[in-house]
């Protein structure tokens, strides 16, 4: 029997839409990141909002630790990173690429 995706409330997924909108283009932020600035540690509750909710928003630009892209999206994200100038480097995997996130991770009092 599939585990069921827990609900998350409201404010915490209007919370989560509101910081990745807010990314800029060429930046990204991990999912650890996008809790923490939200004063969580819960990571993959950021990629459970993202998974349900995300399509309105600059999705591509939240990535996995290690600059990794949203599993199972490195492809389509890969045309916005290029799109956007979003440093990245080959990675010999399935996906194929990593983001630099030593020059692209946004923090937003940095800017």
């Amino acid at each position: 029997m599939p585990r069921a995706i827990p609900e998350h409330p409201q404010g915490f997924v209007d919370a989560v839409l509101v910081v990745v909108a807010d990314i800029p283009a060429g930046r990204v932020a991990t999912y650890g990141d996008v809790a923490a600035l939200l004063g969580s540690r819960g990571a993959r509750a950021v990629g459970q909002v993202m998974a349900r909710y995300g399509s309105d928003v600059p999705w591509w630009r939240v990535v996995r630790a290690g600059g990794r892209p949203p599993a199972g999206h490195a492809e389509r994200a890969r045309a916005h990173y290029e799109r956007e100038g979003t440093p990245l480097r080959p990675a010999s995997d399935e996906d194929g690429y990593r983001i630099v996130l030593a020059e692209a991770r946004w923090r937003p009092h940095a800017g």
